[in-house]
């Protein structure tokens, strides 16, 4: 695990960098970040059930439920969203706060893992609680607003980004072990 880190270092730190981006543009702009967060899922979302229905339809399968099923609800989900996206704002924080509990949890049980071979850990230890925080906070208040959620999420997405770049040129000096380290 810590070789394939390793080698691929400088995705960890096109991460951080993309966090840092959001963070910035959201603490700049918040009213406009939620807005296009909700605005992008609804496109997605819509743009998703419809290419599933064009393939329910054009692939002749013969159990085609499933996916006809899931096109139907995407497609929904996606008018739903840019008909009313306050509510949609209120479940993608929802959804983003349970995001980062789960994600902090594997970063804290790498950490946890990479401590014995890169020693002290810390940063990505770190970044795991962190993670872990906000999501809780989050799910915990998400019906403070939308505003104070984006300032949220770009404080989260600036510490996150910020200790991301830290452990990957921490792990660039590792690119040299062995694949069995």
């Amino acid at each position: 695990m810590l070789h394939a880190l390793a080698r691929n270092w400088w995705a960890l730190v096109l991460r951080g960098i993309a966090a840092i981006i959001f963070a910035l543009l959201a603490f700049s702009m918040p009213g406009v970040t939620i807005f296009v967060l909700v605005t992008l899922f609804g496109v997605y979302a819509l743009i998703d059930g419809v290419v599933n229905l064009v393939a329910v339809f054009r692939t002749g399968i013969k159990d085609h439920w499933p996916l006809l099923i899931e096109a139907i609800l995407g497609t929904l989900a996606g008018i739903l969203t840019l008909i009313w996206p306050h509510i949609t704002a209120l479940v993608l924080i929802l959804l983003i706060g349970f995001w980062a509990i789960f994600t902090g949890i594997f970063e804290i049980v790498a950490a946890i893992r990479l401590w014995r071979v890169v020693g002290q850990e810390w940063l990505l230890l770190l970044s795991g609680i962190a993670s872990v925080i906000f999501g809780f906070f989050a799910v915990s208040v998400p019906a403070a607003g939308a505003l104070a959620i984006v300032v949220w999420i770009a404080a989260y997405a600036l510490i996150f980004g910020i200790l991301l770049v830290g452990f990957g040129f921490r792990l660039r000096g590792h690119r040299h072990l062995p694949a069995t380290s």
